[in-house]
C-alpha cells in the first residue's frame, strides 16, 4: 500500500474529484432509497398487519388479483371456512372512504378496514388492536387522527354516519391512505353507501392446507402478505419506478468508478512495470490497486452516508421518508461492492505490464 498510499497524497485533486462523485452518487441512492421505503409503508403498512397465514383475493378470470376489485360473497367465504386444513377464517373489508370530524364540514380521506369483534383471536397487532367493540366506534391509525384533529371519545362522521372514535393507535396506511377500523357490519353498510357490494375484499386464512387446490374451487387465490402485495396497483408503479432509478444509479457508480481507475491506471503503467521490473508481484500490485479503491471509496461513501443521514432526518418532517439499514447501510454497502468491481476491470494494465518496458526495449 505504500504506492497507493503516495498517489493519493501527491494527487489529491483526482481522488478528491472521484470521491466527490461517489459521494453524491451515495446520497442520490440512499435519499431514494428512503422515500421508496417511506413510500412503500404508506401503500402497504396496514396490509402487512393483517392477520392470517394466507390472504385469499378473487381471482379474476382475464387479470391479476387486485384489492380494489377484489369481492367475496358468503358461498366463497363458506367453502373456505369447511375446507380441510383450514383451521380458522377471519373476513376482512377495505374500501377507500372520507371522514370528517363531528362539527366540521372539512373531509379527509380514509381507507375503512372492517374487522369481526374476535379478530384479536386470530393474533395481535396494530390493526387488530385497532377493532371496535361495538358497531358505532372506530379506531383512528395516528395519521387519521391527526388529519382529522380528534382524540379518543370524539365523534366523527363516515359516509353520513356518526362514529366516536374508541381508540388511536400506530401509522398504518393504505394506498397512502390513513386507516380507519370499523365492525364488519358497520363496515358493510358504509361499503354499500360508497357503490360497493358490502362482501368481504380479502379472507385473512390460518392452517396447513393445499391453498391452490382450494383457490382453484373457489375461484381466488391465496398468498402470503409479501406475495400480496402485488395486488396493490399503485406499489408495483412505484416501487417499479424508483427502483429501476436505483438499479441505474448502481449501475453509474460502477462505470464511473471503473473508468477513472481505468485511466490512471493506463497512465502509470511505467510506475507498474519499474515495480515489477525491480521484483514486485503481480499479487501485490493488485492489492495496492484494490487498496486504493476501497480508500477512495470508503472516504465517498462516508460522507455520502453522513448527507443521507443529515438529510433524511430533515427531509422525514415532510416526506414519507424512512432512515433504516436497510435504505442507509445496504445501499452503501451495494454502492462499495459495485465500485471495487468497476475498480477490478482496471486490473488489466497491471497484470499485463511488462517489466521489459521499464528497461527501455520498446526504445
Amino acid at each position: 500500500m505504500f504506492v497507493a498510499w503516495r498517489e493519493l497524497r501527491f494527487a489529491r485533486g483526482r481522488f478528491l474529484l472521484i470521491g466527490a462523485v461517489v459521494a453524491l452518487i451515495t446520497l442520490l441512492v440512499g435519499f431514494l432509497s428512503g422515500l421508496t421505503g417511506g413510500l412503500a409503508a404508506q401503500n402497504i403498512s396496514s396490509v402487512l398487519h393483517l392477520p392470517g397465514d394466507r390472504l385469499v383475493l378473487q381471482q379474476p378470470q382475464s387479470s391479476a388479483p387486485s384489492y380494489a376489485t377484489s369481492s367475496l360473497d358468503p358461498d366463497t367465504v363458506r367453502a373456505w371456512e369447511h375446507a380441510d386444513g383450514v383451521t380458522s377464517v377471519t373476513r376482512v373489508g377495505i374500501v377507500q372512504s372520507r371522514a370528517s370530524a363531528d362539527g366540521t364540514d372539512d373531509p379527509t380521506g380514509v381507507a375503512l378496514f372492517g374487522l369481526p369483534p374476535d379478530a384479536s383471536g386470530t393474533g395481535s397487532g396494530p390493526l387488530v388492536d385497532l377493532t371496535p367493540a361495538h358497531d358505532n366506534e372506530v379506531g383512528l391509525s395516528a395519521g387519521a387522527a391527526e388529519d382529522l384533529g380528534v382524540e379518543v371519545g370524539d365523534t366523527i362522521s363516515i359516509t353520513g354516519t356518526d362514529f366516536t372514535v374508541a381508540s388511536i393507535g400506530g401509522d398504518l396506511w393504505y394506498s397512502h391512505t390513513p386507516v380507519a377500523v370499523m365492525s364488519l357490519d358497520a363496515w358493510s353498510a358504509a361499503g354499500k353507501r360508497v357503490g360497493g357490494t358490502g362482501e368481504a375484499t380479502v379472507l385473512a386464512v390460518t392452517g396447513d392446507a393445499d391453498w391452490a387446490a382450494i383457490g382453484s374451487e373457489t375461484g381466488t387465490v391465496a398468498q402470503t402478505r409479501l406475495s400480496s402485495l402485488t395486488a396493490l396497483e399503485a406499489f408495483r408503479s412505484e416501487i417499479g419506478s424508483l427502483g429501476l432509478m436505483i438499479a441505474m444509479l448502481f449501475g453509474i457508480s460502477a462505470l464511473v468508478v471503473g473508468a477513472f481507475f481505468t485511466v490512471w491506471t493506463m497512465q502509470r503503467a511505467g510506475d507498474i512495470a519499474v515495480l515489477k521490473a525491480l521484483g514486485a508481484t503481480t499479487g501485490s500490485l493488485i492489492r495496492d490497486s484494490l487498496g486504493q479503491a476501497l480508500i477512495v471509496l470508503a472516504a465517498g461513501i462516508s460522507v455520502g452516508l453522513a448527507a443521507v443521514l443529515g438529510l433524511g432526518m430533515l427531509a422525514g418532517r415532510a416526506l414519507p421518508f424512512i432512515v433504516s439499514p436497510l435504505t442507509t447501510l445496504a445501499p452503501a454497502a451495494v454502492m462499495a461492492v459495485l465500485g471495487l468491481a468497476g475498480a477490478a476491470f482496471a486490473l488489466r494494465s497491471v497484470t499485463k505490464a511488462d517489466p521489459l518496458t521499464a528497461l527501455g526495449s520498446n526504445r
